[in-house]
């Protein structure tokens, strides 16, 4: 891992480097840069492959106490990762998170070439579905934050529908949750950071503008949606690639949220034939 110094502070991100196009993936809450680890495996040998991990929850290091870690905080600190290293002409890919659909409406995207949005939050689906309201609700009560993911140790509780069992059709392996699960664990000051982002949730207006904002993105644009998705309704992916001027569709079957775990083949392809080589 490579880090980098950001307003916020420190973010940790993984880069394979290379002359290819660079293809920037985003994860989730309670989860690193390793979601994406199948897919990079099946990119590097032809892209550059930049992997931050965002702070929301999973990160080692944590941000500044009086960081703004709100959604649109941490879309912010994405801007901010682009311009520090220097990329331009990105790929831009998300999954779960959303977030990053506020820079088009900021007018903050010129480092974006092209956009893929993968089973992610969208409209006003903040926070997402049962797993989201339960870490919602978890976040306003006292030590609630501690006690949910201290719940997490007992892997039974992690196939349920209000944790990862509406996330991934499939278990994320067992050393790769623990691998995201530790900093919160371990660290109040991680816990800090993540309620400060779950409870950052802008107004229902605010939101939607954002989606709206979208019409404007005049750039290759590429929606990717689990057919069975039970957290991020397929319906949304549609809306979304129907919104986009230049927006494209690719369902995948067989997965749920997390694609990246679900069913990493297809969506590494369906990248691959969105990103020219040349």
């Amino acid at each position: 891992m490579t880090e980098v110094t950001l307003s916020a502070g420190v973010v940790e991100y993984e880069d394979t480097g290379g002359d290819g196009p660079v293809v920037v993936l985003l994860h989730g809450v309670a989860m690193n840069g390793s979601l994406w680890r199948h897919v990079v495996a099946g990119l590097r040998s032809d892209y550059r492959c930049v992997v931050p991990t965002l702070p929301l929850g999973a990160h080692r290091r944590p941000m500044r106490p009086d960081a703004d870690l709100t959604v649109l905080g941490v879309a912010h600190l994405v801007a901010e990762f682009l311009e520090k290293l220097d990329l331009d002409d990105v790929t831009l890919v998300m999954n779960d998170w959303g977030g990053a659909q506020a820079l088009v409406a900021e007018g903050r995207d010129r480092r974006i070439g092209r956009l893929v949005i993968t089973s992610c939050e969208a409209f006003d689906n903040y926070p997402p579905g049962l797993p989201g309201r339960n870490l919602a609700v978890a976040a306003r009560t006292p030590g609630g934050l501690r006690l949910a993911f201290a719940l997490l140790k007992l892997k039974p509780m992690r196939r349920t529908p209000l944790t990862w069992g509406w996330m991934s059709k499939r278990p994320v392996p067992h050393d790769v949750m623990d691998d995201w699960l530790r900093p919160l664990w371990t660290s109040a000051a991680i816990r800090r950071d993540l309620r400060a982002y779950i409870v950052g949730v802008p107004p229902r207006d605010v939101l939607l503008g954002w989606a709206e904002a979208l019409r404007t993105f005049d750039r290759p644009a590429l929606v990717v949606w689990a057919a069975e998705d039970k957290v991020m309704p397929p319906a949304h992916g549609r809306r979304l690639a129907e919104m986009l001027p230049k927006g494209e569709l690719v369902e995948i079957a067989d997965s749920f949220t997390l694609i990246p775990e679900d069913r990493p083949e297809p969506l590494t392809e369906a990248i691959r034939d969105f990103v020219p080589l040349s």
